[in-house]
């Protein structure tokens, strides 16, 4: 097969999901504008940080590609006499930091492309939209069966990975979407393995798994074919939007918040859980659950993105799950994701932070139950049960299945412990992250500490009682030293020494310090 006869060499290194942080650090005026000089920062390492300069028309271009979202975003207002006066430089800096704070903060926000490549240009500048036209291309050389009837611009969240409504020449009227991704920073099976697993996913059969109905892989991405559902998503359901809309309209600023219904909830959670089950227990790892990764086809739901795992594709709720160290395993993963799904399942929406400190009413007590067990503080801090033990829980345990297809999927012993290998690479990387992590924030909230108003004072407080004991002390020795010398001078029992004796050992008692 022709399909990238040339590719690059090796993997995307860039964890994609990593969190950028931006700090503006000074501003500069020129003759006609002001520059503001900006501090990028990629996860807890100060050394992995980076300067840009920015100006206020660059922030107003970012600001207007947003809009898309529909989020009332804090940009400072435009203006056009006096905008060179300092004390208004100082305020628009102000604005112009928060505004940073509130899309590097916001989880959609934070990992879509335009906002990475405003903050990271130099590792997001190629035009990924382009470079996948190319290779979907070479693709067809050697497949003429198959037509591109157009780009699915911008329908998932991930920066690398790509979709286009295609056809089959001889079926006008049946449509299908192709993804093509590269490669990322969790792929650790050889390239012969990579290639033959992403080659058996069409032979994945499970009611509760979207078919692929073709699958190929070379050393550094892969392209996949399935059947397009204009139903959409579980998301899209969730928040009523058409499928083919880009994900930060679809997503971002819902019009309408609403759960679904209980029956629903217990029937959609019990089918997903089923096929994690299914997965785990074939030994191959998942790790990407999420709504848009859940398809619907009337009351069943059907997941996609097997192959994510096998290209090392980072999770989408990733920088979630590594701020806890006991969610550290592909199952833990799965069951905290699972934990994210069913909260927008209830309230549709996602959580506002995590881990969740209270939660709002639910249909059913038994909801709330698993979602505690999944995104609570104790969860967190504790652990994350087993898919088995969501399965036993009275919200999914009381649910029948009245699908017949036999679930098939005959994955060979070596591509087995190739597996095996590479999901615990996954989990050691994952792990160092959150061993770093964990190191950052302690000593983070130590430095806090020490610089606390209330421990200034202490030091203060300290401080003065330290001088007070040194001066009681300084006052006692002299006391001593002055008694001392006038015990010795004095009456004729004090012995008579010549100047060429030696003195004789004090015989006053010194003060023990307080």
């Amino acid at each position: 097969m022709a399909f990238m006869e040339k590719p690059p060499a090796g993997k995307v290194l860039l964890d994609d999901t990593v969190p950028l942080t931006a700090a503006i650090e000074a501003s500069q005026s020129l003759q006609s504008h002001t520059e503001y000089i900006i501090r990028v920062q990629r996860g807890i390492s100060v050394e992995n940080s980076w300067q840009i300069v920015r100006r206020y028309s660059d922030f107003d271009l970012l600001n207007n590609s947003l809009q898309i979202a529909g989020l009332s975003l804090p940009l400072p207002p435009k203006k056009l006499i006096g905008n060179m006066d300092r004390e208004f430089i100082a305020e628009r800096q102000k604005g112009l930091q928060n505004y940073l704070n509130v899309i590097t903060t916001n989880h959609i926000l934070s990992n879509c492309e335009l906002v990475k490549k405003f903050l990271d240009p130099n590792n997001y500048s190629a035009n990924y939209t382009e470079i996948a036209l190319q290779q979907v291309s070479m693709f067809f050389r050697s497949e003429p069966k198959w037509e591109v009837v157009e780009p699915l611009k911008d329908i998932g969240w991930r920066i690398r990975k790509k979709y286009f409504l295609m056809k089959i020449k001889n079926q006008p009227k049946e449509r299908l979407v192709l993804s093509w991704a590269d490669l990322g920073p969790d792929k650790y099976l050889s390239d012969k393995d990579f290639q033959c697993l992403i080659k058996l996913l069409p032979s994945c059969l499970h009611p509760y798994i979207y078919r692929v109905t073709f699958a190929t892989a070379n050393e550094s991405s892969a392209l996949l074919i399935r059947m397009f559902n204009d139903k959409g998503t579980l998301k899209d359901l969730i928040y009523k939007a058409k499928p083919k809309d880009p994900f930060l309209k679809k997503y971002c600023n819902p019009k309408k918040i609403q759960g679904l219904e209980l029956q629903q909830i217990k029937t959609y959670g019990r089918q997903i859980l089923e096929v994690l089950k299914f997965l785990h227990d074939k030994g191959f790892p998942y790790g990407h659950l999420h709504a848009s990764n859940v398809m619907l086809d009337g009351d069943t739901c059907r997941l996609l993105d097997l192959e994510n795992s096998l290209l090392g594709l980072p999770s989408f709720y990733r920088s979630y799950f590594s701020q806890f160290r006991k969610i550290n395993t592909l199952e833990s993963m799965d069951v905290h994701c699972f934990g994210h799904l069913l909260y927008e399942m209830t309230y549709g929406r996602p959580p506002d932070s995590v881990p969740v400190d209270s939660f709002p009413p639910a249909p059913s007590m038994a909801v709330v139950a698993v979602l505690e067990s999944t995104l609570s503080c104790e969860a967190c801090k504790n652990g994350m049960p087993t898919v088995s033990r969501l399965l036993q829980m009275p919200l999914f345990s009381d649910v029948l299945l009245t699908t017949s297809e036999k679930p098939q999927f005959k994955i060979p012993t070596k591509l087995k412990e190739a597996l095996r290998i590479a999901k615990e690479c996954i989990e050691k990387r994952l792990i160092e992250e959150q061993k770093q992590i964990h190191q950052h924030r302690r000593l983070t909230r130590a430095q806090s500490h020490h610089g606390s108003e209330e421990e200034r004072k202490k030091r203060k407080i300290l401080a003065r009682k330290k001088s007070k004991r040194s001066a009681v002390e300084n006052n006692e020795e002299h006391s001593a030293k002055y008694s001392n010398s006038n015990n010795s001078g004095s009456g004729a029992s004090s012995p008579l020494t010549s100047p060429s004796s030696p003195t004789p050992p004090s015989t006053a008692v010194e003060h023990a310090p307080f």
